[in-house]
């Protein structure tokens, strides 16, 4: 029970000050005229003003409070390591029981997990989430039992109370990481790319360690070992083997005695790409068709054009003097031989044998082919004809034979069965609108796919792989009618853009192909296939467990599952005669970025709040009671400040001046001041 005096005027201050100063200017003028009562006459107006001011008597009935200890307990990944997990929890009961035995004091336990993703550990957002479910006024302190490594400083909130930290450190803790920095997203092929590794010892490590060994491996393919030093930046130039993404893994072995390997290696993932993509375009004769091929190569940024077009063949004579020709001399030997595997792609367009191309360089080009290169045939009436690129050395690659007829027929391409699966040509769109082509060479495939078919489903698109090459034929020269947007036109720049970026290999475009794509520790695993089923897909996880899942077919020659991945690191898949790998999470996760328990990242915190760092292993502090802006922290002992709240359970008040005591007050002052003065 308290009691205290409170005001609450009947008029406004303003108003009391006007009677204060007329009760005084009363007083003064009888005191100036001599008048004996003045006294008494004062003490009535004093009596008046201390009424209307509302004096009272507040009594409050209070309930005591306890004041409320904030434990957070650390139970991140790295708090795992070693010893660190007993050691906490059995520092958080026995302070637990030191604090549950003070009188007038509750204990609110926090556990703090990984934070989500790879935030790390969050405990700055676990408090500031635990100091506003709570009075700020009943916050005795805050006791944290962690190692230290906090990943949400900037998060830290204002603490009412002295903070310490109990960390679970030893001397003796050390551990060896290894890091990459500047690794790029992308790379070009065939120039090296160049990454900065690392491999620093910390903590109470052994001497006279200055070289480890690390693996490093493409693809989860055999690796190979290198001795680095410790401690020092090493650039490591990387020239990648393939397009699409490469995995890279580097791997340092671990060491008796360190806290954890999981910080021993990394995973990067760079996607191959072109850096110039040459195409030789070759024109047998000008046509509508020309342009539409030059444009879609020139669209391209990433392409390289060399287009050359046969205005005036060898056997044409006209009697115009070669002197006044503009013309450019076809360069066919330089082309031809000497530069032709800087050629990632060769279009013949309407090309038909003139005696330009001699068969020895037309040999050369089926030689290029099979060692890697790329032809595409677009073919007119010249394709049916005597002088056809089919009775040529070329006829040894190319998958269809014409049968000498050219259709001059409308008909609407079609895509075929085996075409609705293959990546140039599935699910181009406005399949069933399109414009019709008037014109096709009539072909029989000897060997390939068959993906469009025009007239009379007679093949239009056929292609085929030769040696490590690829080649196509388009039985037609009718496609610009699309870009000319002929009774509705049709997707010509998407089917030809697919068309030529298969021809060079992108792997986007493979018509069998494995792949994954990560979203978290969820991978979504993707199988393409011309065939109609496909076997369940084997994944090796980083420590070596094994699980099959079978596929299930989402669009034509797309097969898909999921799999959620139950480790961070490598996973190789494997699914027929198709392999690939991708990593998951960070090959060293945040947690394990640092592990060597630390009290710097806290001590901003600490310091500003008087309080103290203990290390468990030298035992456990006991607990005192310290004054607000006191040292909360000595040698042996952690403090926590009383905060004497309390719940207010009525208010009783009553007013000090009664009305009838103010009555007989002033009556009594003014009838004495009367009779003082009638006296004289």
């Amino acid at each position: 029970m308290t009691g205290q005096v409170l005001f609450d005027p009947l008029l406004p201050l303003w108003a009391l000050g006007a009677l204060a100063a007329l009760c005084a200017l009363a007083v003064s003028v009888a005191l100036w005229r001599g008048l004996s009562g003045w006294a008494f006459r004062g003490l009535a107006g004093l009596v008046l003003l201390a009424a209307l001011s509302g004096p009272a008597w507040q009594t409050e009935n209070r309930a005591p409070l306890k004041d409320i200890v904030l434990m957070l307990v650390d139970q991140s990944a790295s708090q795992r390591l070693g010893d660190r997990a007993e050691a906490t929890e059995s520092a958080a009961r026995t302070l637990a029981a030191r604090i549950s035995a003070r009188d007038n004091t509750e204990l609110r336990r926090i556990d703090i997990p990984d934070g989500a993703g790879d935030a790390g550990t969050e405990m700055m957002a676990a408090l500031t989430e635990a100091l506003a479910q709570e009075p700020s006024g009943r916050i005795a302190g805050v006791i944290a039992l962690s190692d230290g490594r906090v990943h949400d400083m900037e998060r830290a909130p204002d603490v009412p109370a002295p903070v310490h930290l109990l960390h679970t450190g030893r001397a003796t803790d050390w551990d060896r990481r290894l890091s990459v920095k500047n690794a790029p997203a992308f790379a070009i092929l065939g120039e090296p790319v160049t990454l900065t590794l690392r491999i620093e010892d910390s903590g109470a490590a052994p001497a006279g360690a200055d070289r480890a060994p690390l693996d490093i491996s493409i693809d989860g393919g055999e690796p190979d070992r290198y001795m680095v030093p410790i401690g020092r930046d090493i650039e490591l130039p990387v020239t990648l083997p393939h397009g699409g993404r490469n995995v890279i893994q580097f791997t340092v072995p671990g060491e008796p005695g360190e806290l954890t390997d999981r910080n021993n290696g990394a995973l990067v993932q760079i996607n191959g790409v072109r850096d110039r993509l040459r195409v030789l375009l070759v024109s047998g004769e000008p046509h509508p068709g020309g342009r539409t091929w030059r444009n879609l190569l020139k669209s391209d940024a990433s392409v390289d054009l060399v287009h050359f077009t046969i205005l005036r063949p060898p056997e044409k004579q006209d009697g115009v003097p070669v002197s006044e020709l503009s013309l450019i001399a076809f360069p066919t030997r330089e082309l031809f031989l000497e530069k032709i595997d800087d050629f990632d792609l060769i279009v013949f367009d309407r090309y038909q044998r003139r005696g330009i191309l001699p068969s020895l360089y037309l040999e050369n080009v089926a030689n290029y082919v099979r060692g890697g290169g790329a032809v595409l045939v677009a073919a007119g009436p010249d394709y049916a004809t005597a002088d056809s690129l089919y009775r040529s050395p070329l006829s040894q690659i190319l998958p269809a034979s014409p049968t000498a007829r050219v259709l001059d027929r409308e008909f609407v391409p079609v895509v075929s069965d085996l075409g609705q699966r293959h990546p140039v040509t599935a699910g181009l769109p406005d399949q069933g609108n399109w414009g019709p082509w008037l014109r096709q060479v009539d072909v029989v495939p000897d060997a390939g796919t068959v993906l469009m078919t025009g007239y009379e489903e007679r093949p239009l698109l056929v292609l085929n792989r030769v040696g490590q090459g690829r080649v196509a034929l388009l039985a037609s020269d009718q496609a610009w009618l699309w870009a000319r947007g002929y009774k509705g036109g049709g997707p010509q720049l998407e089917l030809l853009r697919r068309l030529a970026h298969w021809m060079m290999g992108e792997p986007e475009l493979e018509e069998e192909a494995l792949w994954a794509e990560a979203t978290g520790q969820t991978m979504r695993i993707i199988r393409r296939s011309l065939n109609d089923s496909v076997g369940a897909v084997t994944i090796t996880t980083p420590s070596g467990a094994t699980t099959d899942l079978p596929m299930q077919e989402v669009a034509p020659g797309r097969f898909e599952t999921l799999y959620d991945g139950p480790e961070i690191g490598l996973y190789r898949l494997v699914n027929e005669d198709k392999q690939a790998v991708i990593g998951l999470g960070p090959a060293a996760p945040r947690e394990f970025e640092q592990t060597i328990a630390t009290a710097d990242v806290l001590a901003p915190l600490v310091d500003a709040r008087r309080g103290g760092v203990v290390a468990i292993e030298d035992g456990l502090p006991t607990i005192r009671n310290v004054r607000e802006t006191r040292p909360a922290a000595g040698r042996g002992w952690i403090g926590l400040t009383p905060r004497g709240a309390y719940e207010t359970l009525d208010i009783a008040r009553a007013p000090l001046l009664p009305v009838w005591l103010v009555l007989l007050l002033t009556g009594a002052l003014i009838l004495s001041g009367w009779l003082r003065e009638g006296r004289r």
